[in-house]
């Protein structure tokens, strides 16, 4: 199970202070009372808080002050304020930096659930605040609780400044690029380019020209001169993903480049100097692929100088819930739908063995927001594959639902009430075309509101496609009650 920190809520309004727990422990958030002026008491940076809110604060001239005195005790220290609160004084780009939100007051849902997440992957990765001017954005991938994490992340920030070869291995889908991204990124060449190539998508007699470029006319079809992938990375970070695919010629060409730091273009007999970082991944055991002379020892332990194995993603079962928030914070980002999911689905996707790993959860969540498009997800509506239902009680049937399945098992006979047809027409005549769509709308609210607004569902029980009932509830601007 993933330990949930706490939030400490620093204000001196005692009713407000209170009212604020009693919420956030509400919605599963642990939360620690404090005033302005006996906080430091209950402090604890780093092992046990997920972040600070601030309210109001008289104990401090200005609330400036008492971000200072948290930055002061723990520069990682994510702070929240309520919106109340005004800061007279100059706040400096860093301490800025620590403020990752705000928070309304009455709370909204909404609101919480994103400044918290903020604030989790902030903590999971409070050592890239030891860089200056660095973002965190690329280390959201990257998102993990697990020993296995934290582990790989203090690995990247330990090789990140140097130039030394870095070997990343794992199963397909672990988020060895990201690895490698993020490694650039902390790294002195983060300014430079980042050049990625697949070895083992690039057919062997195309492979050299690839990385080093050619000269025009070397061979058939090279019409110009061409820069490879070597020349682009100058200065910053080449990426040799699947090198273990590569062909054994050019394991020998890549050899020399490593130990002369110089390559020709096809074609061409002048060196050019290269000042590029190396980084490769694999999925294969090079180790046994040695033994098999299918990959060159020498060059194995030219690129293996410092090893980092992507650990599976069964092996970090504990990051799921975490990674799915992100996954779903993407995908909202991007405007291409959100879902929820139910604590009972969430602990039976833990249990699944994930042999596609992050790559493969990333991909059923997309499924997930298109089939149940702002709904929640519970257990029986995953896919059979990830329903592992071995330790988990299934929520009692509350009595609303038995009574929405009574309405489905009538209407399975009969169509869905609405508004009565007009027994005679009247003299005055009707608005057919207006009287159409308000007959339209009372069925739409009705099988929406049965279907607790999940809109595949509704869509079904209308006997019409998804898309079409989405362009309805835009046409009619339907949307469910906050």
């Amino acid at each position: 199970m993933v330990e949930n920190k706490k939030l400490l809520i620093i204000d001196d309004n005692k009713e407000r202070s209170h009212d604020l727990k009693t919420v956030f422990d509400f919605i599963g958030e642990e939360c620690q009372e404090a005033n302005s002026k006996n906080w430091q008491d209950v402090f604890s940076p780093v092992d046990s808080l997920i972040g600070v809110l601030i309210g109001e604060a008289s104990h401090y001239r200005d609330i400036v002050g008492l971000i200072e005195k948290i930055s002061s005790l723990d520069s990682t220290m994510p702070v929240l304020l309520l919106d109340d609160v005004q800061m007279t004084g100059n706040i400096s780009q860093k301490l800025s930096r620590q403020i990752v939100g705000r928070l309304s007051w009455p709370l909204k849902q909404s609101e919480v659930l994103e400044v918290i997440h903020s604030c989790q992957y902030c903590r999971d990765n409070q050592h890239a605040f030891s860089e200056e001017n660095k973002s965190l954005e690329l280390f959201r991938s990257m998102v993990g609780q697990s020993e296995a994490m934290q582990e790989i992340r203090k690995l990247i920030e330990q090789v990140a400044s140097t130039d030394a070869s870095v070997l990343i291995t794992g199963e397909s889908g672990t988020g060895k690029e990201v690895a490698a991204r993020n490694l650039h990124y902390l790294s002195d060449r983060s300014d430079k380019p980042f050049v990625p190539i697949n070895c083992g998508a690039i057919p062997a007699e195309l492979l050299e020209s690839e990385l080093f470029g050619h000269e025009k006319g070397a061979f058939t079809g090279a019409l110009t001169a061409r820069k490879g992938r070597f020349e682009l990375a100058q200065g910053g970070t080449i990426f040799l993903d699947e090198i273990g695919d590569m062909p054994l010629p050019m394991q020998v060409k890549l050899l020399r480049v490593l130990q002369e730091k110089t390559f020709e273009r096809v074609g061409s007999n002048q060196p050019i100097q290269a000042d590029v970082r190396i980084i490769a991944a694999t999925h294969r055991e090079l180790e046994q692929e040695v033994k098999e002379n299918r990959f060159r020892e020498d060059l194995f332990y030219r690129l293996n100088v410092f090893p980092i194995e992507m650990p599976a993603l069964r092996d970090r079962a504990s990051d799921i819930p975490l990674l799915v928030n992100e996954l779903v914070a993407r995908l909202e980002n991007d405007q291409r739908g959100s879902v929820r999911l139910s604590p009972n689905a969430i602990q039976s996707l833990m249990q699944s063995p994930w042999p596609g790993n992050v790559r493969e959860l990333a991909n059923l969540i997309e499924r997930l927001c298109i089939l149940y498009p702002y709904g929640v997800v519970d257990l029986k509506d995953l896919p059979t594959d990830y329903q592992n239902k071995e330790g988990i009680d299934s929520y009692p049937e509350p009595e609303l639902a038995e009574r929405r399945a009574k309405v489905q098992e009538t209407t399975a006979v009969a169509p869905l009430a609405g508004p009565s047809p007009l027994a005679n027409l009247p003299e005055s005549g009707v608005n057919l075309k207006e009287f159409v769509a308000k007959l339209e709308i009372s069925y739409i609210e009705q099988a929406l509101a049965e279907e607790d607004w999940v809109v595949a569902r509704a869509a079904k029980r209308l006997g019409m496609r998804r898309t079409t009932l989405v362009e309805k509830m835009r046409k009619y601007d339907l949307q469910k009650a906050s």
